[in-house]
């Protein structure tokens, strides 16, 4: 199979993947009953004139077809609809919260790719050291354990006990400072949120880096280099971890689009106002154009990056190509 051959199918899944949740995105959250009926069993002071009011207003009055044939160019021209709690446009309310969630989300992965291939390094080339069995041991813990549980922890240490950081938010309440100040506030809040998904997600990358490396240091290119007599420091810098970095690289995109999902959590616990909180908030009030619209949003990203994973995956391993 040919280098276009393989692009043009890898685009094609993705495609027909995306159309799936377009539609799986529809069907869910119409399949749960009625939005409008919904919100208004919890929201009492609305009689029935104002719910088919609503009805009519979120075009809820219309059948299922005549409302997924409206739905579709809605949705690729970014019209998501309108908010059942706030009553503003959802692609307004969501674009608020897409650029702290990428700053959380990005600074996270950052650190953990960075500490977890460190880590994973030097722990499969000084293999059964202190090192390797400690970070090994970390690694196995905190990739166990749950990131709301985790996240609890740490507010209670640094934020309640200790106060060190701000027990939540993304800048001091009514904080009007600029420049460097403003840096240094967003940072204190960050803090927090960015330990707990780089913790949580550490542990991935340090084992996945480690059994690649260990793998490679079998392998004959390895023995040979080592026999010509190149030191160590150049066998593991130029033949040993670039060979081993194909599949944490590729894991690096597979996994960035699941961070998004478990920065739900994360934003829950610290009150962070990403696309999270936002989600958990839109699924207290029942507001289904926000939840719709977020749940999209994460699917479309996983698939993009699993798009852009493959690709890279293709481009650095021919023999992916000719599979």
């Amino acid at each position: 199979m040919g280098t276009r051959s393989y692009l043009l199918r890898k685009v094609a899944g993705a495609f027909a993947t995306l159309t799936f949740v377009l539609a799986f995105n529809f069907v869910l959250f119409r399949a749960v009953g009625d939005p409008v009926k919904l919100l208004t069993r919890s929201q009492t002071h609305l009689d029935e004139a104002e719910a088919a009011r609503l009805e009519k207003e979120f075009g809820l009055d219309e059948n299922l077809f005549s409302q997924f044939i409206g739905y579709i160019p809605d949705t690729l021209r970014g019209e998501l609809g309108t908010s059942f709690i706030s009553g503003r446009p959802v692609s307004e309310v969501v674009g608020e919260r897409i650029p702290k969630t990428i700053l959380l989300v990005g600074i996270s992965t950052v650190l953990a790719v960075g500490f977890g291939m460190f880590a994973g390094i030097r722990g499969a080339w000084r293999r059964g050291s202190a090192f390797d069995q400690g970070s090994l041991l970390g690694s196995l813990v905190f990739y166990s354990m749950p990131e709301g549980w985790l996240g609890m922890l740490l507010l209670v240490v640094f934020a309640g006990a200790l106060g060190w950081f701000p027990s939540g938010g993304y800048q001091s309440g009514g904080a009007d400072a600029t420049g460097l100040a403003h840096v240094t506030d967003v940072a204190k809040h960050l803090f927090l949120p960015c330990l707990t998904l780089t913790l949580g997600y550490i542990g991935e990358y340090c084992i996945i880096m480690r059994s690649s490396l260990l793998e490679v240091l079998d392998e004959d290119y390895i023995q040979t280099a080592r026999a010509k007599g190149l030191r160590d420091d150049s066998v593991r810098r130029h033949h040993a971890v670039p060979n081993a970095l194909l599949p944490t690289l590729a894991l690096v995109f597979y996994s960035f689009g699941f961070v998004l999902g478990g920065s739900i959590i994360v934003e829950a616990v610290y009150s962070y106002p990403g696309l999270g909180l936002l989600e958990f908030q839109a699924i207290q009030s029942s507001d289904f154009p926000v939840i719709q619209a977020v749940f999209l949003l994460s699917s479309a990203a996983v698939i993009m990056f699993n798009l852009a994973a493959d690709i890279l995956y293709g481009y650095l391993d021919p023999r992916i190509r000719v599979a």
